[in-house]
C-alpha cells in the first residue's frame, strides 16, 4: 500500500471522505454536520466549477473565474474540515481504503461524487483531435481555438484552407450543443464582422450534427422542433439521423458517406461516468457509472455512497438511471445528508426519489426553452427564467454580480470584451543572465 495521506486524526468521529467537488459533492459537504463527522473533500482542482455556463467560456462571453468558486473559501470557518487537492486512483472496500495521487487514506464512509467526462465512444482519433467541453482547461483551448481560427482565415489566400478554418461542427444535440450553435451564431451575426471587416464573416458555417431524429430528445416534440426552426433562422446547418465515423485530416466522415471539411470540431455527443476501479465487476453499469440502490449505496458495498452523474439507480420511472444533469445529484446529496445521520443514529433510511423540476436551455439572445410539469413556455420569458436560475445557481455574490454585469454588458452593448487569445507558455524560460 502506498504512503498514507497527511490528515489530522479523526478522534472519536467517522470520518466521510467525498471524492469531487460537484454539484452533488459539494452540498453534501455544505449541509453535513460536524458534530459526528470528520469531512475530507478531495477533488482534482481547487474550486467548484459551474459547469452550464463552460460553452460562455469557450466563446468569449464570460471569463472562467466568475463561474469558479475555491473550496478553502466556501470552507474556511468549519471545523473538522479537511481538502486536499488530487487524484482518486483505486478504492480497496475490503480494508475502507482509498488510494490517492498524494497517498492512501481510510474512511468510515465513502461517497464518490466524481461525475463524468466527455465519451468518445473507444474513437481516440476522434479524441484527439476535437474539442470537448467538460473542464475549465478544455473552455480556454476552444476559446483561443475559435478566436485563432479567424486570425488564421484572415492570414491566409488559400480559400480552401480558408473555409476550413470558418467551418464549426458541433457533434451533439444536446442542451450544451444547441447553446453552443446559438452562441456562434450570435458571434457571427454581432461580433464576427466588427472584428474582421476584411473577411466574408458570411461564408462561416454552423453545422449541428445528431445521431438522433431531433433535437433535444428529453425535451418534448413541441420544443425539439421549434429549437431546430430557430437554429435554421439563424443560419444553423441542423443534419439529424447522422452518426459521425470519424475525423482525420481535417476532413469528418459521416455515416451517410458524406463529408465535412473543418478545422474546428466541437464533440459533446455523449459523457462516460468518471468512477474509479477498484469495486467489484458486478457494481459497474452502462457507460461506467456505479450502481446502486434506492438509498445511493453501491451495490454489494455497505458503507460506499455514489451520486449524481456516477450514480446508476434503476427505477420504474428511469429505467435507464436518472438524468445526468444537475438536480438529480443536488437532490441525491441532499437526502444522503440524512441518511448519513440516519446510520449514525440507526434510524431507517429515507430512499431516493427524484423530483423533476423541469428542464431548460438557451438557444440564443432573447429566446430559451423552458418545461415544467405543466408548463412549457419559450421566447424571452423564458430566456429570463434561465438567466435569473442559472446566475442564482453560482457560488459567490461577487461571481454573480460579475456574471451579470457582462451578460447586461453585452445586451446593450452586442459586444463581450473577452476575445483574448491566452496560452500557457510551453518552453522552460532562457536562464542565462
Amino acid at each position: 500500500m502506498m504512503n498514507k495521506m497527511d490528515i489530522p486524526d479523526k478522534g472519536n468521529k467517522k470520518r466521510i471522505v467525498i471524492v469531487g467537488g460537484g454539484f452533488g459533492g459539494l452540498k453534501l459537504a455544505r449541509k453535513l454536520k460536524n458534530d459526528k463527522f470528520q469531512i475530507v473533500l478531495l477533488d482534482k482542482n481547487n474550486y467548484h466549477l459551474f459547469q452550464p455556463l463552460l460553452y460562455q467560456v469557450a466563446t468569449a462571453g464570460i471569463e472562467p473565474s466568475a463561474i469558479s468558486f475555491p473550496f478553502r473559501k466556501i470552507f474556511k470557518k468549519r471545523k473538522y474540515f479537511h481538502i486536499r487537492i488530487c487524484e482518486a486512483l483505486n478504492v480497496m472496500p475490503e480494508q475502507n481504503v482509498l488510494e490517492t495521487s498524494i497517498g492512501s487514506i481510510t474512511y468510515d464512509y465513502l461517497v464518490i461524487a466524481t461525475g463524468c467526462k466527455t465519451n468518445y465512444f473507444g474513437n481516440d482519433k476522434i479524441a484527439e483531435e476535437t474539442m470537448s467541453l467538460k473542464t475549465t482547461a478544455e473552455a480556454l483551448f476552444n476559446r483561443n481555438q475559435v478566436l485563432e481560427s479567424f486570425e488564421k482565415a484572415q492570414n491566409t489566400a488559400d480559400i480552401q484552407v480558408r473555409e476550413k478554418l470558418m467551418t464549426f461542427v458541433i457533434v451533439g444535440g444536446g442542451a450544451t450543443g444547441i447553446e453552443l450553435s446559438g452562441a456562434l451564431a450570435e458571434m457571427r451575426r454581432f461580433i464576427l464582422p466588427q472584428d474582421y471587416p476584411d473577411l466574408d464573416i458570411n461564408r462561416m458555417r454552423i453545422i449541428l450534427i445528431d445521431a438522433a431524429p431531433r433535437l433535444l430528445s428529453a425535451f418534448s416534440q413541441q420544443s425539439s422542433d421549434e429549437v431546430k426552426n430557430y437554429l435554421e433562422k439563424k443560419g444553423v446547418e441542423v443534419l439529424l439521423n447522422l452518426s459521425v465515423l470519424n475525423y482525420e485530416d481535417n476532413e469528418l466522415k459521416l455515416s451517410d458517406n458524406s463529408s465535412i471539411l473543418s478545422s474546428n470540431i466541437f464533440w459533446v455527443a455523449g459523457v462516460r461516468a468518471n468512477s474509479m476501479p477498484g469495486l467489484p465487476l458486478e457494481a459497474y453499469g452502462p457507460s461506467n457509472r456505479l450502481k446502486v440502490d434506492e438509498y445511493n449505496k453501491v451495490i454489494g458495498s455497505t458503507n460506499i455512497f455514489a451520486i449524481g452523474d456516477t450514480a446508476l439507480m434503476v427505477t420504474e420511472k428511469y429505467p435507464k438511471g436518472h438524468p445526468q444533469v444537475v438536480q438529480p445529484a443536488i437532490q441525491q446529496a441532499a437526502n444522503l445528508v440524512h441518511n448519513l445521520q440516519h446510520i449514525e443514529s440507526d434510524v431507517p433510511l429515507n430512499p431516493f426519489v427524484y423530483h423533476n423540476k423541469g428542464s431548460m436551455a438557451t438557444i440564443g439572445r432573447n429566446n430559451a426553452i423552458v418545461e415544467l410539469k405543466r408548463i412549457r413556455f419559450s421566447g424571452f420569458p423564458a430566456w429570463a427564467v434561465w438567466l435569473f436560475i442559472h446566475l442564482m445557481s453560482i457560488v459567490g455574490v461577487k461571481n454573480r454580480l460579475f456574471i451579470f454585469i457582462d451578460w447586461m454588458w453585452s445586451y446593450f452593448t452586442y459586444d463581450p470584451s473577452l476575445r483574448l487569445i491566452i496560452k500557457p507558455l510551453n518552453k522552460h524560460r532562457n536562464k542565462k543572465g
